[in-house]
């Protein structure tokens, strides 16, 4: 047991998850939300008595023993957190200009089902999953060996691109862009998003792949009554303005309000941007890594749309839909007004086990902040008149893509709420209102990447932007960030106790 006062900015899952890692370990966690709600990416919200998902919409590897399930046993939310399996025959369904391809869970199933579409290229699949398995299983966390650092896998899959990787293994171009059509899920980019980031991904959700039955702000819930449990807090708006430091360290944090919180240790679960932005003028801090950070690409944001079904009309979709209208995934981020949109993703949102019908779904569509650069600094609901107009001509947009490929959808539609990149800025502070944070770039390097260290030595990252997003990649990092206080032995030890 020790005393140590770590503060924490704030409250999604990287900061709630490293508040409870801390916790339970005995440091006196504090995490602040600059928000009303808690959550950050786990955020959900309800109209006219419907609940919409914003961020978490499913989840993967959650089955009996398997990597995310133990790490719920660890956080200790596995009994809150009730799960509803998607269909193991087909998880994900992808529509390449109308021709559809389903995605089973299982090596042998998808392997199976590929080779129905694509005969000729079982040996090539074979291939493929092989390759995907071997750079998943040389992370640490999947094996809870510990290590220094989880980013020991194999360096040829973080310097290659995913489109080199697939189209050398994969002989048929079809077949190549099937492999990738979930790419929506990351925000890859062709020539530039590494094949690891691919691999961990596709391993992650072919396992086994599930929504959260009644919408992921039960997973923040969880988080925050095991925090509380174990003697910490977690305390909603409370926006950190300020990260104070002292020569040579970090001292406390400030808030909007003036609230000094005091700490010996400080986490920052925030984008690193705005992690350098509570920093001031510090010269604890140099230039130069200023300079990087800001220089750092995002993965793109989106236009998304928030479906109210009308009772009873529309059967409850048990898979994940991605559609494009060519006969590629790639490149759907680049477009104009007269292309916009390319494509799609769209689900349903799970609000009982065994569910009939579908009450509520989430579409969503890449849009660049670019795009409503002339409202940015305005706050939400008091954009103007021209911005609700252009939401209601995205809205009709996308909907028109939706009917196409559901056709009559449209007529059960009771409502429809939109939000823009910049919803999504306001709400999560990511840069740019970018859906992932931080872009993953063959071609940088080491330049887009963020260490969960900082040069200031008690003020530590965590998040998504620190080792990936979603709810593996993103506990992940919590755990490589809490190693620096824990040691990760210590904490792979832990796991595998709460497992037995």
């Amino acid at each position: 047991m020790n005393n140590k006062k770590v503060v924490i900015i704030g409250s999604g899952l990287g900061g709630l998850s490293t508040g409870v890692i801390l916790a339970k370990n005995g440091y006196q966690v504090t995490v602040l939300e600059q928000g009303i709600q808690i959550g950050g990416c786990l955020q959900c919200f309800v109209r006219r008595g419907a609940k919409f998902e914003t961020g978490m919409h499913f989840i993967g590897s959650a089955a009996p023993g398997q990597v995310l399930d133990q790490l719920m046993h660890f956080l200790e939310i596995n009994d809150k957190v009730k799960l509803s399996s998607l269909d193991p025959t087909g998880y994900d369904m992808v529509s390449l200009k109308g021709e559809r391809f389903k995605f089973p869970m299982g090596r042998q199933r998808f392997i199976d089902q590929m080779s129905e579409y694509f005969p000729d290229q079982h040996d090539n699949l074979v291939r493929y999953c092989d390759m995907v398995e071997r750079v998943a299983n040389a992370s640490s966390i999947h094996a809870f060996k510990y290590a220094e650092s989880t980013a020991a896998v194999d360096v040829e899959s973080q310097i290659r691109s995913i489109n080199d990787v697939i189209e050398e293994i994969i002989t048929d171009p079809k077949l190549a862009k099937v492999l990738v059509s979930q790419l929506p899920l990351y925000g890859a980019e062709r020539d530039k998003t590494p094949f690891s980031t691919h691999a961990f991904i596709m391993d992650f959700y072919n396992k086994s792949a599930y929504r959260i039955v009644g919408g992921s702000d039960c997973v923040a819930d969880a988080l925050v009554g095991v925090i509380e449990k174990y003697g910490g807090k977690v305390l909603n708006k409370q926006k950190v303005s300020r990260i104070l430091c002292d020569d040579t360290h970090a001292t406390g944090v400030e808030t909007v309000d003036g609230n000094l919180y005091e700490a010996d240790i400080v986490i920052s679960s925030a984008h690193p941007q705005r992690t350098v932005e509570m920093l001031g003028d510090t010269s604890l801090i140099r230039q130069s890594y200023r300079r990087r950070i800001s220089a750092i690409p995002q993965t793109m944001g989106s236009f998304t749309l928030y479906i109210h079904f009308k009772d009873g009309k529309v059967p409850y979709m048990n898979y994940n839909f991605y559609s494009f209208k060519n006969d590629t995934p790639w490149y759907s981020e680049v477009y104009d007004e007269t292309t916009w949109p390319k494509g799609y993703f769209y689900m349903h949102h799970c609000s009982e086990e065994g569910q009939k019908w579908g009450k509520s779904a989430v579409l969503m569509s890449y849009m660049k902040l670019d795009d409503c650069a002339k409202w940015i600094g305005t706050k939400v609901g008091q954009r103007g008149q021209d911005y609700e107009e252009f939401k209601a001509r995205k809205t009709e947009q996308l909907l028109e893509l939706l009917e196409n490929d559901f056709p009559g959808i449209r007529e059960n539609i009771e409502h429809v709420y939109s939000s823009t990149p910049l919803t999504y800025y306001d709400y999560t502070g990511t840069e740019g209102g970018s859906m992932y944070g931080i872009a993953k770039d063959i071609n940088l390097g080491a330049a887009c990447r963020v260490s969960h260290k900082t040069r200031i030595p008690n003020l530590l990252l965590t998040g998504q932007n620190v080792n990936s997003h979603g709810m593996l990649g993103v506990l992940v990092g919590s755990i490589v960030t809490c190693s620096e206080l824990l040691t990760s032995e210590k904490i792979y030890n832990q796991i595998i106790e709460s497992n037995k």
